[in-house]
């Protein structure tokens, strides 16, 4: 199970995207974000998802790998396109199957909110996948210096965002290993339907929650006792640099989002 997890999980080729720095492609996530959101049509998608795909071939990670990113999503996806055929009612054409009606309009909308949501999810994969989390954390709270204006501390939001991607992989080894023991016991997931699936997988949530609280103490404990501080000044083992390359892709996405506006 943790292995076919990959959202968040760090894969190195040595690419030139590989070692842009971090703040840079978070930023450039958020532009290729807005510019997602400002779509208006197919001509834009095809703009978008050609420099998308230009970016992650630059990572040289198998592209299998981000359509695997889109697995967790399908039933999702699915789920909004079909809302959209079957309620909207716009568009200068339609199909009369008796009961149901499909109009054009319904079909563009659908298909460009599916479209969306796969763009945004694929480059939000290059960053996690061309990035360590350490220095992911580390990008984003020299990002969110400025909310230390409102009295928000991005030490405090970084070291929780730290943790939740460390335990991503904890979790999924401790939900393996109940299901494992569970089969050892006689559960065939293999042979059920996807309700009697549904009703024997509950039973993972509670000692997979359990043994998630019972590891975040232990985590309490080990940093107490190793006399971690969280406001104690502290130096950095890497150190971020800003370089021509992150200037570029910056750049890049934001020309994007002027494309957009005038394709």
């Amino acid at each position: 199970m943790a292995n076919r997890m990959i959202m968040g999980k760090y894969i190195e080729t040595g690419s030139a995207v590989h070692r842009l720095d971090p703040r840079a492609k978070t930023l450039a996530m958020l532009l290729f974000m807005a510019a997602v959101f400002l779509v208006r049509s197919t001509v834009d998608l095809a703009v978008l998802a050609a420099f998308s795909i230009g970016v992650m071939a630059a990572t040289r990670i198998p592209f299998i790998t981000y359509v695997r990113t889109l697995k967790p999503l399908i039933f999702l996806m699915a789920f909004i396109f079909v809302f959209h055929v079957l309620f909207d009612t716009g568009g200068s054409w339609y199909v009369d199957l008796g009961p149901v009606k499909f109009y054009s309009g319904g079909l563009q909308k659908g298909f460009m909110s599916v479209a969306r949501m796969v763009l945004f999810v694929a480059f939000t994969a290059v960053l996690t996948l061309t990035t360590p989390p350490l220095l992911l954390t580390q990008g984003l709270e020299s990002l969110m210096k400025p909310l230390s204006l409102f009295r928000i501390s991005p030490r405090k939001v970084t070291l929780m965002l730290t943790t939740s991607l460390r335990f991503i992989p904890t979790v999924f080894e401790e939900a393996n290993k109940i299901l494992r023991a569970q089969a050892s016991r006689g559960m065939d997931l293999v042979d059920q339907n996807v309700l009697q699936k549904a009703k024997l997988l509950i039973s993972l949530l509670v000692p997979v929650t359990v043994g998630a609280i019972r590891r975040a103490a232990e985590l309490v404990d080990s940093m107490e006792a190793r006399g971690y501080r969280l406001h104690a000044p502290r130096s950095r083992f890497h150190k971020l640099t800003w370089g021509w390359g992150d200037t570029l892709l910056i750049a890049a996405t934001a020309l994007l989002i002027v494309i957009t506006q005038l394709v």
